[in-house]
């Protein structure tokens, strides 16, 4: 992607997305959502609706059959799902885990998978990279894939809070192609693959859900001798980790947008129950110990986002955004947490009923603050990449 200027633009709202995608969301109130998070079922409505709109293949290039749409675009999106207080942690990898395949796939590749991505033919939402005994430490992975005479591949290993794989009809995997004694750098020897789960389940494949706190489809995935086509490679063998870093960035903005939008709803329920909520005669929100955490939170959210503005523009103009969109996703993670926390205290003993649906927010954003990368670990980058201190050990 070629270098253009990164500018924020101020008036630039994407109302034409935000309107119709509140529009659709209020087809999915918070009954709906409620329902879901007892019985912990995925949302297939919500998705298929989203999908059959197309807002999902909004970062799809239009010959694939997408819209073409920046990353600024889809944060447009995605904050706006949350901000009506549904959740786009059912699908958002759709939007943004292609973008390997996109930036790094063969012709024959992105002609075969991005318009069935882009149509909802097939979900690709499920990405393999985290695994049990190294988690966040992905150089360390050691899960393998072992070239066969035949050109194929042979994966063994096991994946650990793997979301939406149950849900997904493809599987964007990293896997060790090379012995890491064999490799002079920490990074090399590791292949991304695009695994068809259809076929692999039950012939190497088992999948096994993990039940969580926030009813967020995760799963194990164990491989035993499972056996992938050498054409499921995704650009040069050995050369994984730099792809899977593209990638990265994109979802730390849009994330971040979520929490944005997380915030928003936080703050909205927050205000109108100050301002309704009345004891001994006037309303709570008159009193300063209640309306100032709640302004604090707001600032704290618009400061957030134009973190997330920057990230998002540095993106869409072919710049190098890795620290903002690390800072994105850790101030607007910590702003909705802020948030989440200040409007269930507003709320009270009623903020922990489910029908004001402020608990199961509240559990919602939480998850940001450790998911897809931890707070501590986004301080470590900026205190080792960024400001040059030395690496921890």
């Amino acid at each position: 992607m070629s270098e253009r200027p990164a500018l924020i633009d101020l008036d630039e709202d994407h109302r034409e997305l935000r309107e119709p995608v509140r529009a659709l969301c209020a087809r999915y109130p918070g009954e709906y959502w409620r329902e879901k998070d007892r019985a912990r079922a995925y949302p297939e409505e919500f998705v298929q609706a989203l999908t059959d709109a197309g807002f999902l293949a909004a970062l799809i290039p239009e010959r694939y059959g997408g819209s073409g749409l920046g990353i600024g675009a889809a944060a447009a999106i995605l904050e706006e799902i949350h901000a009506t207080g549904c959740n786009g942690g059912a699908c958002h990898a759709q939007m943004y885990t292609m973008g390997t395949v996109l930036r790094h796939g063969s012709d024959a590749q992105k002609e075969a998978y991005l318009p069935e991505i882009a149509s909802g033919a097939r979900r690709l939402q499920a990405f393999g990279v985290t695994e049990p005994t190294t988690g966040s430490d992905t150089t360390q992975l050691r899960t393998t894939a072992e070239r066969r005479p035949d050109g194929d591949y042979t994966v063994n290993g096991q994946k650990v809070w793997i979301s939406r794989a149950e849900h997904s009809d493809l599987l964007l995997l990293l896997a060790r192609t090379t012995p890491k004694e064999e490799t002079k750098k920490r990074t090399e020897g590791l292949s991304v693959f695009l695994v068809e789960l259809e076929a692999a389940v039950g012939n190497g494949l088992e999948i096994r859900p993990i039940r969580t706190m926030i009813n967020h489809a995760t799963t194990e995935l164990f491989f035993d001798d499972l056996v992938i086509p050498a054409a499921s490679l995704i650009g040069e063998e050995g050369k994984g980790f730099r792809y899977i870093l593209d990638g990265m960035n994109a979802e730390r903005i849009l994330i971040a947008a979520e929490c944005i939008g997380d915030c928003r709803w936080f703050i909205e329920k927050a205000s109108a129950y100050a301002a309704e909520r009345k004891v001994f005669g006037r309303p709570i929100g008159a009193n300063q110990g209640v309306q100032f955490p709640i302004a604090e939170a707001y600032a704290q959210m618009e400061a957030a986002r134009l973190m997330v503005s920057k990230a998002a523009a540095l993106f869409d103009a072919g710049r190098a955004c890795g620290p903002e969109a690390n800072m994105a996703k850790l101030l607007a993670a910590e702003a909705s947490w802020k948030a989440g926390d200040t409007c269930l205290q507003t709320h009270g003993g009623f903020g922990f009923a489910e029908e004001y649906d402020v608990e199961r927010k509240f559990r919602e954003t939480r998850l940001y603050r450790v998911a897809p990368i931890s707070t501590n670990l986004i301080l470590a980058y900026l205190g080792q990449h960024v400001l040059g201190m030395p690496r921890s050990y």
